[in-house]
């Protein structure tokens, strides 16, 4: 229904920042972790994020929701893939380590401890933003319906 399409948005968007934020702390809770079952070290782990379109179809919406290119609409935002970062591991000298290679160097995650806390700010503000829209729309409906009482 187009009267709670702003809150569909927003909800695609809350979806998509909570999956993020899961996303980061489980890069934060392995950035110790030198040995996973796929052999080395954990690779940090990226949501790729991706416009969700609404497809159109006949009827009278059908000139208000084609936008001005075609056929479709954003509708939101969803998370298409969870991808890997491709930088390489970073070596720590520790000989003694029983992960360590020939030459005594650990190979830990690529994982930066400093990153993934502005990212899990960035996704908490984006976060709290959507969730405002939601309220918003929450508070205009609610007028209306006091309107017409």
């Amino acid at each position: 229904m187009r009267i709670f399409r702003s809150i569909d948005i927003a909800g695609s968007g809350l979806t998509a920042n909570r999956l993020w934020m899961d996303t980061i702390s489980g890069n934060l809770a392995n950035v110790n972790t030198t040995r996973t079952p796929e052999g080395g070290p954990y690779v940090r782990r990226v949501p790729v994020f991706q416009e969700r379109l609404m497809e159109v179809t006949g009827g009278q919406d059908d000139r208000l929701s084609k936008g001005w290119f075609g056929l479709r609409s954003a509708s939101g935002v969803r998370v298409s893939d969870i991808g890997t970062d491709a930088n390489p591991p970073r070596l720590a000298y520790q000989p003694d380590h029983p992960d360590a290679n020939e030459e005594g160097y650990v190979a830990y995650p690529n994982v930066n401890v400093v990153r993934e806390m502005a990212d899990m700010m960035v996704a908490t503000r984006a976060y709290e933003a959507n969730l405002t829209v939601v309220e918003a729309a929450k508070a205009v409906w609610n007028n209306a319906l006091d309107i017409m009482r």
